[in-house]
């Protein structure tokens, strides 16, 4: 076989492999930006888990509670949809930090930041 011929079949390969592999970057990067978004925008736009009808949940924050836990515990007992969300929501809402232990009523027809005020009020209210 001539040394042109291989040279050509190399190039061709080699051209095929590239567009393969910038075909598979630019779909990993549009699905991440796509993800990336959807959470961006639940973050400050989630709705609540019931939109009517909801039910009332009591839950306990104890002294030595971390928003992680805080945020499973919710999910477990259906007043959230996502930890991994409320956590986000928590560290970027005005009430950051501000969760106060206690027992709580909670309702599904209330958002994280209706949760999150309702835990961070004085107890006294």
């Amino acid at each position: 076989m001539n040394t042109s011929v291989k040279h050509l079949i190399g190039a061709v390969f080699e051209t095929i492999v590239k567009g393969i592999a910038l075909f598979m970057i630019v779909t990993f990067v549009y699905r991440t930006a796509i993800l990336a978004y959807d959470f961006g925008y639940r973050v400050f736009a989630e709705e609540p888990v019931s939109r009517s009808g909801g039910r009332t949940i009591t839950v306990a924050v104890p002294e030595d509670y971390t928003v992680r836990g805080l945020a499973e515990m919710l999910k477990d007992k259906g007043l959230i949809k996502d930890a991994d969300l409320f956590v986000a929501q928590e560290l970027l809402s005005e009430y950051r930090g501000e969760v106060k232990p206690g027992i709580y009523d909670l309702s599904t027809v209330m958002t994280a930041s209706e949760m999150l005020a309702v835990m961070s009020a004085d107890n006294e209210d």
